[in-house]
C-alpha cells in the first residue's frame, strides 16, 4: 500500500508516530505544515492521513477540504481540540475519524486499520452538466447547444475543482491557494472575476446562477 502521511507540528509526536507505524510495517512520511502536507499528497497520494488541526500555516479543516476536493484518501484527525462542535465540523468537512489527544497508541492503530479496510471511495466525477452544457473534465472540453465552448486555463482549473465535489462547498481560500498559491488566499476578487466569466459562458441566466453558486464570504459550490 502507499505510505501513511502524518501531519503535526509537534516533533516528539511526529517521531513517536513514525516509530510506531514503522514497527507495524507501514511506510511513513511526515509534514509539520499544511502546505508541506498538501504538496506531499499532491505528488504521491498516501494510503491514509493522520492530521492535527492546529498547524502553524493552515487550519487543519482547510487541509481536509483541500484533500477532499480531489481524493477519497482516509483521514483520521488527531487533535487536542476536544470540543464536540470541532469534531462535527471536521467530520462534516470530510474526515473519516477523530481521535482526541492524548490518546492510546493502540487505539489509533486500530482506527487506522479500520479505515484502511474500507472500500475505496468513489473517484471524482469526470463529467458534469451545467444547463445545456456538457463538461468532460478528463478531455477538458465543454460542449453546448451551439458546439464547443472555449474556457481559459484558469477557468478550467476553477471549474475542475468545483465539479470534483458536486453539491459540496469549496472554500474560496482553498481555490485561491490551489491555483495562485498561499500568498493569494485573501485575493477573493480574482475568483469573482473568473466565476463571472464562467457563468457568462455556462449559466442560462448568469445573473441568477443555478449551478455555479456563491456562498457569500465562504466559497463556491457546483450544484448539479
Amino acid at each position: 500500500m502507499n505510505y501513511i502521511l502524518v501531519v503535526d507540528d509537534e516533533p516528539q509526536l511526529l517521531r513517536a508516530l513514525k516509530i510506531n507505524l514503522h514497527a507495524r510495517h507501514y511506510s511513513v512520511l511526515t509534514a509539520a505544515t499544511g502546505a508541506q502536507a498538501l504538496d506531499l499528497a499532491g505528488h504521491d497520494l498516501p494510503g491514509a492521513v493522520l492530521l492535527d488541526l492546529g498547524l502553524p500555516d493552515l487550519d487543519g479543516m482547510d487541509i481536509i477540504r483541500g484533500l477532499r476536493a480531489w481524493s477519497a484518501v482516509p483521514i483520521i484527525v488527531v487533535s487536542g481540540r476536544d470540543n464536540p462542535a470541532e469534531k462535527i465540523k471536521a467530520l462534516d468537512a470530510g474526515a473519516d475519524d477523530y481521535l482526541t489527544k492524548p490518546f492510546v497508541m493502540e487505539e489509533l492503530m486500530a482506527r487506522l486499520r479500520a479505515v484502511l479496510r474500507r472500500p475505496p471511495g468513489e473517484p471524482a466525477p469526470t463529467r458534469a452538466v451545467i444547463g445545456g452544457y456538457e463538461i468532460d473534465v478528463a478531455a477538458a472540453t465543454v460542449t453546448g447547444p451551439d458546439g464547443p465552448v472555449r474556457l481559459t486555463p484558469t477557468e478550467w482549473r476553477i471549474l475542475a475543482i468545483l465539479v470534483a465535489s458536486p453539491g459540496r462547498l469549496v472554500p474560496g481560500r482553498q481555490i485561491l491557494r490551489e491555483i495562485w498559491g498561499p500568498e493569494q488566499e485573501e485575493s477573493g476578487n480574482y475568483l469573482r472575476v473568473y466565476l463571472a466569466g464562467l457563468r457568462r459562458k455556462l449559466e442560462p441566466d448568469p445573473a441568477r446562477p443555478r449551478h455555479l453558486i456563491t456562498e457569500p464570504g465562504i466559497g463556491y459550490r457546483y450544484q448539479p
